[in-house]
């Protein structure tokens, strides 16, 4: 989610940019990219059904012992981590933001 919002606020889509996306939802654009799916689909349908699958044999755990999974050996990672993402978010906000001192 992080992600996206910092691709959205990068981008700062002007009028040609979106011209060129309206360009791209015309149909006969998608043509390829339909068939590609469909492919894909009925090669994830032919893996599916010729599996020979016994089954699973696993444990359901609970959110609390995830959390102690996490925060237990690696606190570090996930604190780094979390900064990480705020760090990203602070510099897409800065770099996609506008001068509002330009407009006026």
């Amino acid at each position: 989610m992080v992600l996206f919002v910092f691709v959205v606020m990068m981008l700062n889509l002007g009028r040609a940019e979106i011209a060129q996306e309206r360009q791209w939802l015309k149909p006969q654009i998608w043509i390829g990219p339909a068939i590609l799916s469909a492919v894909l689909l009925a090669v994830m349908v032919y893996a599916i059904l010729g599996i020979n699958d016994q089954g699973i044999d696993g444990n359901a755990i609970s959110a609390k012992e995830v959390g102690i999974a996490l925060f237990g050996p690696y606190v570090l990672a996930v604190e780094l981590a979390s900064m990480l993402l705020l760090a990203g978010l602070v510099v897409a906000f800065h770099l996609g933001r506008e001068d509002r001192a330009a407009r006026c």
